[in-house]
């Protein structure tokens, strides 16, 4: 079953028959004959000037100048070219002889590298780890131990001890401190052991 024939299909010229109108159709006889309609004429496409072509300004002529004035301050022209532009381009009648003047320049000042402020992570300290709470304690009671006669001395130990168990597990900082603690404990413990050893043979020995 043929499809009805639509305008938007143009003309089929291979065929004819009722509904197809084109340079082949044979005319038909009777009340439907098909009327020829003319196929509506539109207006050809008329070019447009391109933007090239149009007649530059005073402001274009400014910015051209202004580009040039750049290519000049960065070494990019010597002094008799740069002249010899910026006339041409004062006395340019349209945007294209403004681009060919600044066409093999930057548009504008090369934007310069900011000066270098931030320092890669690379290159950043690693930040250091928190202290461990236990060897801070550790090493405040080994300081004690003078002013409190070796008494804090058992306590700077045991926390020294613990300190670095923890440090070993947790990774955390302040294992020097614990090794204050410890060293100054033993210190204050072996202090008291020889004293209390001195003491008993000095009594054994009066006895």
């Amino acid at each position: 079953m043929s499809q009805p024939w639509q305008p938007w299909q143009g003309k089929d010229e291979s065929a004819s028959g009722p509904g197809r109108d084109g340079p082949a159709a044979r005319p038909w006889t009777g009340a439907h004959t098909p009327v020829a309609r003319p196929w509506p004429a539109y207006p050809a496409p008329q070019a447009q000037p391109g933007a090239s072509g149009m007649l530059a300004s005073h402001a274009d002529r400014e910015r051209a100048v202004d580009v040039l004035r750049a290519g000049y301050g960065e070494g990019r022209l010597e002094k008799a070219e740069f002249d010899k532009r910026v006339e041409r381009a004062y006395g340019a009648r349209t945007v294209g002889e403004l681009a060919l003047l600044v066409s093999d320049l930057p548009l504008g000042p090369v934007p310069q590298p900011a000066p270098f402020t931030a320092v890669p992570r690379t290159f950043l300290p690693a930040p250091r780890p928190r202290a461990n709470g236990k060897a801070v304690g550790a090493a405040v009671c080994g300081l004690l131990c003078v002013p409190t006669f070796g008494f804090t001395g058992i306590p700077a130990v045991i926390l020294g001890h613990t300190a670095r168990a923890e440090i070993d597990r947790t990774g955390e900082g302040g294992d020097g401190l614990a090794l204050t603690g410890l060293v100054l404990g033993w210190l204050s413990i072996a202090a008291w052991s020889i004293l209390m050893t001195l003491l008993i043979a000095v009594g054994l020995a009066s006895g």
